[in-house]
C-alpha cells in the first residue's frame, strides 16, 4: 500500500502560513519588482539581476530554515508524546 505524503512546502504553508508566506513568497515578489523597476527605469541589469539574485538566494535559505526549524519541532512534539506513553 502506498502513502501519499504532501511536498514539504504544502506543509509548512499549511502548518504557518504567514511565516511561510513572508519567507518564501515575499523575496521572490521583491526580486520580480526590481526586475521591472530596473527594466521601466532603466537601471543597469547588472544591479536588478544581482538583487533579484540575492532575493531568490535569501528565499532559499530562509525557507529551508523554517522547513529545518518545523521538522524540529515536531520531532520534539513526537519523542514528546512517545515518552509519556
Amino acid at each position: 500500500m502506498s502513502v501519499t505524503r504532501d511536498h514539504p512546502l504544502v506543509t509548512l504553508f499549511r502548518t504557518a502560513p504567514a511565516k511561510t508566506s513572508l519567507l518564501t513568497l515575499g523575496p521572490l515578489a521583491l526580486a520580480v519588482g526590481q526586475l521591472c523597476n530596473g527594466y521601466v527605469n532603466g537601471v543597469s541589469p547588472v544591479v536588478s539581476v544581482g538583487f533579484a539574485a540575492v532575493m531568490v538566494a535569501f528565499a532559499v535559505v530562509a525557507t529551508g530554515h523554517h522547513a529545518a526549524e518545523h521538522r524540529l519541532r515536531s520531532l520534539e512534539l513526537e519523542c514528546g508524546v512517545r515518552s509519556s506513553e
